[in-house]
């Protein structure tokens, strides 16, 4: 994946724009040099530019919207007085890495604005692309680790208890982000500025040293990203079903409590699922086409799918603190006692100054009252 080897001029803009998350851009698959560029029989040149058109704002909508969002989420779970259970800590790390990821976007903003030319330099080129990435592998892994402490507390609620410590949670987070970082290893080495002399630009462009590594980082995005860790959802997820139809845990209390915590997990298990498959989808046709040069038309058309499931993935890092805040309950206690600690002292001494007068209020009606249910009803003597 050293140079260019397309059939549509704009392919080159998809390459070096937002896609960039992608590990295997179509495009890149020679080590032969800049070749000239046709443009596509299979689609139309209005729909790119309509695509490119669309980029920027919609990226900056993601940012804005992202960053406040995941930013009092954390802000929530972090600074409430009370500790974060585990399933807390593990979505505070994906509130992290989704707020990690909104962060970079404006910088592809700038860069489709810029006519794909980018003016940041090498070490943002670098970094950028690998928290990008790391926000994908890290987010489905914490996924993964809440779904198994789910598991663990309506299922295996005496056996496997002690696995569900802070600490060990700490520690799980910590492995999660070291083994997402060196996942995305390849990104750090490979990825580099190039100038393009055709189109007059310095890009930053994914140079992978073989053609073989694109469809093994295909690979490792469809299985390791994806399927392994769904597996082990669905498992747990399958098993916590039949925990919560289960009549003899229904009467506990401490399951009522676990049930509505349980109902926010798989409500954000869900919107993953529904936000990234796509891409997943996309990320397989584009392994297909790449493995067989026959279907160049798929190949074409599935750029444009993939720009698309691109957005609706970065969509979910803004959708998760929307659902924390309609389903959860507990998020939404702790939420209002956070806020209500930052109001002055002097707000909530007057509050509390209402909420006597109001009672007394009551109290004294109350009193009043007696008298005359004493005289309607005498005891009996």
């Amino acid at each position: 994946m050293a140079s260019i080897a397309t059939e549509n001029v704009t392919q080159l803009y998809n390459i070096m724009s937002i896609q960039e998350l992608r590990i295997n851009p179509a495009d890149f698959h020679n080590t032969s040099g800049v070749h000239q560029l046709n443009r596509s029989k299979c689609i139309d040149s209005d729909a790119w530019n309509w695509l490119y058109t669309f980029q920027p704002g919609f990226l900056w909508l993601i940012f804005i919207l992202g960053a406040i969002e995941n930013g009092f989420v954390l802000s929530v779970l972090c600074f409430h007085k009370s500790r974060c259970t585990v399933a807390e800590i593990y979505l505070a790390n994906m509130a992290f890495a989704d707020l990690m990821l909104v962060c970079v976007l404006p910088f592809w903003a700038i860069n489709i604005s810029n006519k794909f030319g980018w003016p940041f330099g090498l070490f943002l080129c670098k970094a950028i692309n690998t928290i990008s990435y790391m926000n994908f592998y890290s987010s489905i892994y914490f996924l993964t680790l809440v779904s198994i402490d789910r598991y663990l507390a309506m299922v295996k609620t005496m056996s496997l208890g002690r696995m569900r410590r802070t600490t060990c949670a700490k520690w799980n987070s910590f492995i999660v982000w070291m083994c997402a970082l060196l996942i995305c290893s390849p990104t750090v080495m490979f990825r580099n500025l190039r100038y393009f002399k055709e189109y007059n630009i310095t890009a930053c462009s994914l140079e992978y040293p073989a053609t073989y590594w694109q469809p093994a980082n295909n690979c490792l995005l469809n299985i390791v990203g994806f399927v392994i860790p769904l597996c082990v959802i669905t498992y747990c997820t399958i098993q916590i079903i039949k925990a919560l139809r289960s009549s003899e845990l229904q009467k506990l209390k401490l399951i009522q409590t676990e049930r509505r915590a349980t109902m926010l997990v798989l409500a954000v298990l869900l919107l993953f699922i529904i936000c990234w498959l796509p891409f997943q989808i996309s990320t397989l046709i584009d392994t297909v086409s790449y493995l067989a040069d026959t279907f160049q038309c798929l190949e074409d058309i599935n750029e444009i799918v993939t720009q698309v499931a691109t957005y609706c993935a970065f969509s979910n890092s803004c959708l998760n603190p929307v659902l924390y805040v309609i389903v959860g309950k507990h998020f939404q206690r702790k939420a209002a006692e956070f806020y209500k600690d930052l109001l002055p002292k002097r707000c909530r001494k007057s509050q509390s100054v209402r909420m006597e007068n109001s009672l007394d209020t009551l109290r004294t009606s109350i009193s009043s009252e007696c008298p005359r249910k004493k005289s309607i009803f005498p005891l009996p003597r």
